[in-house]
Order: structure tokens, then C-alpha cells, then sequence
């Protein structure tokens, strides 16, 4: 039997759910500190048990991006904020490779943050 966790990551289509499964392998070897949990209906993940970011597919753009906790402390030029306060997004191209540059660049901003 499946837990809620996985029940997310399989009930996507593909290429979603390929894509939140390397994004999801990637994130936890990213390092140590980052833990995955399930909430509001997504993965979420912590850095040192605090929000660190989380999955998400638009609902309206069906676009699919990670959302950075502390993203308002962040700048970099593949993070949006589109009219949110806090959260920054970085989208993700489920059918392209991901930019695996531009991501570590982002995780590096963020980890510094905590």
C-alpha cells in the first residue's frame, strides 16, 4: 500500500510525475538537512525542519513549478513572484530536461537563508 506521499507522485500523468520524481531524488540529495513531507495536498519539503519549498502544478496555467519558502529574500532571474508576497517560484518544463544550473544556483540562495 501506498502512503499519501506516493499516492501524490503516482497520480500525476507523465511527464508530471517523471519529472517531481527527479525533482523529488534530487531535492533529498540535494542534502542531508532536507526532509519531504505531505501537506496542502503536495510534497512539501523542509530545510532543518522549516518550510523550505514545495511542488505545485497551476491550476489555472497547469504549469508546474517549485515554490521557495523564502523566495522574497531571493533574487534570481528564473524565480518569479508573480503578485505573491513571500513565495518565489521557479518553473519546470515537465517535457524539457530540467536547468539543473539555474536550480543549484537557487538551492544554493536558498540554503543560506537557514
Amino acid at each position: 500500500m501506498l502512503n499519501r506521499l506516493d499516492n501524490f507522485y503516482f497520480s500525476l500523468t507523465e511527464p508530471q510525475q517523471s519529472c517531481l520524481l527527479f525533482l523529488r531524488t534530487y531535492l533529498l540529495n540535494y542534502s542531508p538537512h532536507i526532509s519531504e513531507s505531505f501537506k496542502y495536498q503536495t510534497a512539501f519539503f523542509s530545510f532543518h525542519n522549516k518550510l523550505f519549498c514545495y511542488f505545485s502544478i497551476g491550476k489555472k496555467t497547469g504549469k508546474t513549478y517549485i515554490g521557495f519558502a523564502q523566495g522574497y529574500k531571493m533574487k534570481h532571474k528564473k524565480l518569479e513572484s508573480e503578485g505573491r508576497n513571500t513565495i518565489k517560484v521557479f518553473y519546470v518544463d515537465p517535457a524539457m530536461d530540467v536547468d539543473l544550473k539555474s536550480l543549484n544556483e537557487i538551492l544554493k540562495l536558498a540554503v543560506k537563508l537557514y
